[in-house]
């Protein structure tokens, strides 16, 4: 498998992997891919070595100013045909080395009934840090605000 940024031409299979996840909720829209690229999110797709086909996405949006950047996963998506063979991890990964280059903490938010999710947050350093009643629409489901602290900048001392 290998991870690239997503290109627009990539959105249409974003989008039916996204109405298959989420369909009691409201799925993204190839507009919402569109707006992201936009406005300068961090976006991959994870395809199999073997062929173009869009097996995965994830999305990563950054604000702030240098020195005081927030980081929020939008995002993960894998095709259901390719779920528990590592791509969440590995988009997850990627994100979150997005966000330690720029010293940003993480956010997200995650269904509270979405136990796997929770679980790959969690070992990646997430914790709960707040509760959103009724997040998703249209479908009223919770949702746990999560967080992973900035990492640390070291400078390395040489012995």
């Amino acid at each position: 498998m290998r991870l690239e940024p997503l290109r627009r031409k990539d959105i249409p299979r974003c989008v039916e992997i996204e109405k298959i996840l989420f369909p009691g909720d409201s799925p993204w829209s190839a507009y919402a891919f569109h707006a992201e690229l936009d406005g300068g999110g961090y976006y991959l797709v994870a395809r199999p070595d073997e062929s173009d086909e869009v097996i995965g996405y994830a999305g990563l949006a950054v604000v702030g100013r240098r020195g005081d950047y927030e980081a929020s996963i939008h995002t993960i998506g894998v095709d259901p045909a390719y779920q528990r063979k590592g791509i969440g991890t590995t988009l997850l990964k990627a994100l979150l080395d997005r966000a330690d280059q720029l010293a940003a903490p993480v956010f997200l938010e995650v269904r509270t009934d979405n136990d796997a999710a929770i679980t790959l947050y969690e070992r990646h350093g997430f914790e709960r840090v707040g509760l959103r009643k009724r997040y998703y629409q249209p479908s009223g489901a919770d949702a746990y605000t999560m967080a992973r602290p900035r990492a640390q900048v070291r400078d390395e001392v040489a012995g």
